[in-house]
């Protein structure tokens, strides 16, 4: 039997739930504007990808890189439900979200 594919799903299933939480607290400490680490590590992670010798582990870290990449996109959503209430504002920012907020205003 080749377990393969269970592990590859479970460990990517595993990524995009440690991603997630970690683009919450991090739009929530550093802003949006943060978007830049999840860029470095998808990169790092599809050149590390690149050399495991094992296919399987190749293929975990390539996905872990491509839910990186995903956490690009997802930073600026996530900044669009914290000024739409949906998650709490850092209050040391709440100069920039108020900003922002007329500025959407404006858009609509």
């Amino acid at each position: 039997m080749n377990f393969n594919g269970i592990i590859v799903g479970t460990a990517v299933f595993l990524s995009i739930g440690i991603c997630h939480p970690a683009v919450i607290k991090l739009e929530y400490r550093f802003g949006k504007q943060s978007w830049w680490i999840w860029l470095v590590s998808g990169l790092g992670f599809s050149a590390l990808s690149i050399f495991v010798k094992n296919d399987t582990l190749s293929t975990i870290i390539g996905g872990f890189a491509f839910s990186c990449f995903w956490g690009i996109h997802e930073m600026f959503l996530q900044e669009k439900r914290v000024l739409r209430g949906w998650f709490p504002e850092n209050p040391a920012r709440h100069k920039y979200y108020e900003a922002r907020r007329l500025e959407m205003k404006g858009r609509l």
